[in-house]
This record gives C-alpha cells, structure tokens and sequence, in this order.
C-alpha cells in the first residue's frame, strides 16, 4: 500500500546505498578543502575523485568484524583508493560524517515534501475554487450552527496548508546544516575554514557551535513541524470522515468499479482511506516526541539518538509522502454531493437564521435577553413541531410587534452568510 502512494525517490534517499553516498559527499568535500588549503596536492586529489567508492555488501562484511559502521564504510573505500587514502577522513570523527550527511538526508526529502506539500495545496484549492458559493450548514458540537459554504470550508484548510508549508520550510532551514569540528567541536585537527569551505561543496550552513554532534534542538525542530501538519491533515480527514457519514453523506471518497466496502455487507462505501491517514498521522505525531527525547544527550554526545534517527528520519519522511500523495488523490476524486448539502440545511427547519432573528430584535431596542428568550422559544417549538423556524417566528406576535413582515422576510436569506466570502478568498488566496 505504501508504495502505491510514495514515490520512489523516497525511499531511495534512505536506502544503504544512498546512506553510504551521502558519507562519501561529505568525505570528498572535505578532501576538496584540504585540497584548496593546500594540504592534499593537485595529483592526488585528482586520483581520490576518480577512484573513492565503495560497495555495500564489502561494507556490510567489514562492520561484521569492526562492528563500526563508518570505520567499515572507511576500510571499503580506502581498498578502492590505495594510499591515497591517508588523506580521506583527516581530522574527522564519526559524527561529522554521520550528522553532516544527515544535513544532505534532509535535504533531499525536504526537496520532496515540498512538492508534496504544493500538489495537496493545489488540489485543495480548485475544490476551494469548485465550490465557492456552494452553500452548506457549518456545524459546531457537531449540531447545526449557520451556513458557510464547501469552498470556505477548503480556503480553510489551504490556508492551514500554508501555514504547514512555512513551518516545513523552517524545519528544514534549521537541519540544513553540518558539522566538521572533530571529537568534541573544538577543531582541534583541522579548522573553522576548512569546515565552512567543505559545507559550501554541500549548500549546507554551519552549525555555529557543534560538539560532537549536531544538537538535536536542530531535528526536533524539523520533525515537530511535520507533527503539526500531520494534525492538520488528520483535521481534513477526520472531517471528510464526518461528511461521509450515512445520515451526512455530503461527500464520499472516490470508489472504484469492482471495488469492495465490506466482506458482508455488500452496500457499503467507507471512508478507508481518511481512517488510514488518520492512523498514519499519530505515528508521524508519535515520531516527533522520540526526535524531542533525543535533545538529552550526555555531555558533548552519546549515541542514544542514533538508534532512534534510524528509525523515525525515513519513516516520519516517507509516511508524510505517502499521506500528502494520498491526500490529494482523495481530494482530486473526492465526490461532492450539493444537493445533499441543500438537503442537510433543511433538515433543521431554519433554526441556523436564529442570530438573524436576534440581532434583528435587538435592534429595535429590546434587551438583549428577552430577544434571545423570544427567539429560543420559537427555535424550541420548531424543533419540538418540526415547521419551519421562519413560519413560527412570523406568527409570533410579540415579534412581529416589533419586526414589520417585510423585515422578517429579509432575514431568512441564506446567502446573507456568504457576504464576506470574496474576502476571504481574497486574503487565503493573495498570491
């Protein structure tokens, strides 16, 4: 099922060999500022370019005997090279490595969600576009408030979306960094200039005070905000949940011919796909309180973040791919139903001109509170009878003592709640 929704170049940028790429971009770099220090002369530095590789399972056999990843990555690569190698990993530790390459990881998912993030945006706006004017009841509780319209409902969301866009954006800028300090980040085998000239071949910043590590404030940051906008994607699923139910049925998720809902029932159409992102949306959330537990680290660093950072950098990147693509997919297909719509607002007699009706009387100098008793006492009876709100506040007596019938006309428009809309479209949609 993943793999339906996920583009391959996700995963890809977690598999071994890319992991293993990503250490060999960060070791050249750093040759490459040895080499313009003038440390690594010009013939060498020519053959370590041509020759530094590696191959996976050679470095999968050699951690069988180190049992050190990177020392393994290491050895692989200096049988590749031959004395050249000396020069390769100078000055270096582990985690500038590791934690620079983690920057280059970043990056490149970060590339990836974005356009993910962009695609979801798109679809819900032409929805957002589709449907502005289309009247539907708003609902607080869950019970029938006033009427808004689907399109308002989307601009919402796209403009929640853009906000997530913002905070992804930020997360990023904030891993978009590296760290060539060495054992304890005071650069005591090589310098502040070799770092930030091996980061420049990487288009990442440096982190201002490093330890040994890259400080994990940096990844909780990142992780946090694609926490938030998996709220903000379990918030629209979770209200498609909400329309599609039978006694709503406002919209559905697309259902394929030859599709299945039930293995009993042979009726049904469930919203599978809304409950699963749902799902997958707590794990995301799950994901970014273990990013915030690895802040505590011993002194200048332990290495209890890394077995976390296996498991939630491809897993947060890849599940947040797989939701937004699916997202939008559900949306690009979703069907709207308007009529039901229409029919949903009738459902509650009128009752949502209610404040109209108030305000109304208001006007006329009434306090405030006996309005509101003469307008609920007409609301309750139409619930109670089931006639229509507009009738029975047209045969009240001590409203229409004060509110002529041409007045009381005017207040039972529905579209009287769209006057703004053109506003908030202009502002959720300025660019």
């Amino acid at each position: 099922m993943i793999e339906r929704y996920t583009r391959p170049e996700m995963g890809q940028i977690w598999t071994l060999e890319n992991h293993y790429r990503a250490w060999l971009k960060v070791e050249l770099a750093v040759c490459e500022a040895w080499h313009e220090a003038g440390r690594i002369p010009t013939d060498v530095m020519e053959r370590i370019r041509a020759k530094a590789d590696f191959d996976v399972e050679r470095i999968l056999a050699i951690e069988e005997v180190t049992r050190h990843d990177l020392i393994a990555f290491l050895t692989a690569v200096e049988e590749k090279v031959g004395p050249d190698s000396r020069f390769i990993h100078l000055g270096c530790t582990s985690s500038d490595i590791v934690d620079t390459a983690n920057g280059v990881c970043f990056m490149q998912a970060g590339a990836l969600l974005i356009k993910d993030i962009e695609r979801l945006r798109a679809s819900i706006k032409s929805l957002a576009m589709r449907f502005k004017g289309q009247l539907c009841i708003g609902r607080t509780h869950g019970i029938h408030a006033e009427p808004t319209s689907f399109g308002l409902k989307m601009a919402g969301y796209y403009a929640e979306f853009t906000r997530n866009l913002e905070r992804v954006k930020a997360g990023l800028e904030d891993v978009r960094v590296g760290k060539i300090s060495g054992a304890v980040g005071t650069y005591a085998f090589l310098g502040p200039d070799i770092e930030a000239k091996a980061l420049q071949h990487l288009g990442l910043k440096v982190d201002e005070h490093s330890t040994q590590i890259v400080q994990r404030d940096r990844y909780a940051h990142f992780f946090s905000s694609l926490a938030i906008m998996a709220g903000s994607i379990e918030r629209l699923c979770t209200e498609l949940r909400h329309l599609q139910r039978t006694e709503v049925l406002e919209v559905e998720e697309g259902f394929r011919k030859g599709q299945k809902g039930s293995s009993a029932m042979p009726h049904k159409k469930n919203p599978i796909s809304a409950e699963n992102m749902c799902g997958l949306s707590r794990l995301i959330r799950t994901n970014a309180l273990a990013a915030m537990e690895n802040q505590a680290l011993w002194h200048e660093r332990d290495i209890s973040h890394s077995s976390v950072e296996r498991v939630i950098m491809p897993d947060s990147t890849i599940l947040a791919d797989y939701v937004l693509n699916r997202l939008a997919g559900v949306l690009d297909n979703l069907v709207v139903k308007t009529d039901r719509m229409q029919e949903n607002m009738d459902r509650s007699y009128g009752l949502f001109f209610s404040q109209r009706v108030l305000t109304a009387l208001i006007g006329t100098d009434i306090p405030r509170q006996k309005a509101y008793e003469l307008v609920q006492r007409c609301a309750m009876q139409s619930w109670d009878t089931r006639k229509p709100f507009a009738d029975i506040v047209k045969a009240d007596p001590e409203i229409t003592a004060r509110l002529d019938a041409a007045t009381l006309n005017s207040l039972f428009d529905a579209t009287f709640y769209l006057q703004h809309e053109d506003t908030i479209f202009a502002r959720v949609f300025a660019e």
